[in-house]
């Protein structure tokens, strides 16, 4: 497969991945793929109840399977929070486009996220607090981001829309 021109937000549950996604794709004349509400729709569940029904590392494994299947091109992609536990997704991911990193604070995080219980989020039902998660998963975004976009209080969603395209349009990707 040749690397493809998508654009593939990564980063934390809350981060705001598609609510940027849609604004970016809506800019950029690009479609729009939400890979959370993909695999509901493909699964016939909520993210948690799959989680219920299977466990944190049997969602990981229907992520990974779903996200294989993926072969888009022209799409702004918005992953979910847990995509980056599995390499094996990640260079899949790597290869249909580019890796944006939509970084926040824990603290916004902690703002954001006020239904942990019912959003689906991999490692909460096995005991994990969100500073965990955090602190697990924000390396690994790291690592596998071509370009990481940090989200302060003060930034809005039409301002951060701008800096992504900006940041592309100077690596000559848009």
């Amino acid at each position: 497969m040749t690397k493809k021109n998508n654009i593939i937000l990564i980063g934390m549950p809350g981060a705001g991945k598609s609510i940027v996604g849609k604004e970016l794709a809506k800019r950029l004349a690009m479609e729009f793929l939400d890979v959370d509400e993909y695999i509901e729709r493909m699964e016939n569940k909520r993210l948690q109840e799959i989680i219920d029904e299977v466990g944190d590392n049997g969602f990981v494994e229907i992520e990974k399977k779903r996200v294989l299947e993926l072969n888009l091109s022209n799409y702004v992609i918005s992953t979910g929070g847990s995509v980056v536990l599995k390499e094996e997704t990640m260079e899949h991911l790597r290869k249909l486009g580019i890796l944006v990193f939509l970084d926040i604070s824990l603290e916004i995080l902690k703002e954001r996220l006020t239904n942990l219980n019912t959003r689906g989020v991999v490692g909460i039902k096995s005991g994990k607090t969100i500073k965990e998660i955090f602190d697990f998963r924000q390396p690994l975004y790291r690592k596998y981001a071509d370009l990481t976009v940090n989200f302060s209080r003060e930034i809005t969603l039409y301002k951060a829309v701008d800096e992504i395209i900006m940041i592309l349009k100077n690596r000559k990707f848009v």
